[in-house]
């Protein structure tokens, strides 16, 4: 791997067999009484959120616990950003409190690349603006391929705000990098402009029609309708949303048999996913979160234990 991890570029489909071997030797960490191990004793790890967060943060911190790092966690509201203190000083101050590595979520595309540029430790993307979130995307591959094995040839559709969302690009680049043929379905309002450019060239699908493409998915990965970076209407009506959109109790039977359902959370149920898909027993829901955990104690094992440890 790279001295970073800010992008699924970042990563080679050799590089994530490597990290999915170590996640699954950290998954059975958590089935121990004692859910420890010494690999990063003596490491410092910050978790600086200028975004709200729970899965993302909470796995983060347990995962370097776990791999006995001192988590430290700050927020834009605890910190002297709230102050007016640049991200540039933010961050250079925190760095020269001698950390060993920097998981960052922030509101602005490419804070994370920037920030890398800045300081000298490695820097772990949690999520930055509606660019990328790598580890989010890991943790969808890992979760797909302990439910199906290999994803070469494989059909997963992602459906939902893909204009929003930082999870589908990292998802799309994933996914493909591991043979999966993808198809992204969105209402027209909601599918990213210059989409067909870059679909061409990453080499997944695009469709307007759910009820087309659901038939012959493999898995489906549910959005959510990110209300919160919204000003306008971007579709009529939550309940047109959901019948053109949403996966229903109907679309449940037409999924086949065993195809997972996935969503990165949170949820809006009855919205984008019914309360009956979001509890099926195909549901992914609760595997992804599991999932989470050990692949951020994979990323930071292999990003921070040192050649001596691995």
């Amino acid at each position: 791997m790279k001295k970073h991890l800010l992008s699924i570029d970042d990563v080679t489909a050799d590089d994530i067999a490597a990290l999915f071997e170590t996640a699954a030797e950290m998954h059975d960490v958590q089935r121990r009484e004692v859910k420890k191990l010494p690999a990063l004793r003596g490491r410092t790890v910050i978790n600086l959120f200028f975004e709200d967060s729970t899965r993302t943060r909470s796995s983060f911190e347990i995962a370097g616990k776990w791999l006995s790092a001192d988590v430290i966690n700050l927020s834009a509201k605890g910190s002297s950003t709230s102050k007016g203190e640049s991200l540039r000083d933010t961050v250079l101050t925190v760095t020269a409190m001698g950390i060993d590595g920097l998981v960052m979520r922030h509101s602005a595309s490419g804070a994370a690349q920037q920030v890398s540029e800045w300081i000298d430790v490695p820097v772990i993307n949690a999520g930055d603006g509606t660019h990328e979130h790598p580890t989010q995307a890991l943790l969808d591959a890992y979760t797909l391929t302990r439910r199906l094995g290999s994803l070469e040839g494989r059909h997963v559709v992602i459906v939902g705000d893909l204009t929003h969302s930082r999870v589908f690009r990292s998802n799309v680049k994933a996914l493909t990098k591991l043979g999966a043929r993808v198809t992204v379905v969105a209402p027209p309002t909601l599918m990213p402009s210059g989409i067909g450019t870059w679909s061409a060239d990453a080499g997944f699908g695009t469709s307007y029609d759910l009820d087309a493409v659901l038939p012959t998915a493999d898995a489906v990965m549910m959005l959510r309708v990110q209300k919160e970076r919204m000003s306008g209407g971007y579709f009529p009506s939550p309940r047109e949303y959901t019948v053109g959109y949403g996966l229903t109790r109907d679309r449940l039977g037409v999924l086949r048999e065993g195809a997972p359902i996935l969503h990165p959370g949170p949820m809006n149920r009855g919205l984008e996913i019914s309360a009956d898909a979001a509890d099926a027993i195909d549901s992914m829901v609760l595997d992804q979160v599991s999932a989470g955990v050990a692949v951020r104690m994979a990323v930071l094992y292999h990003l921070l234990a040192g050649e001596d440890q691995k």
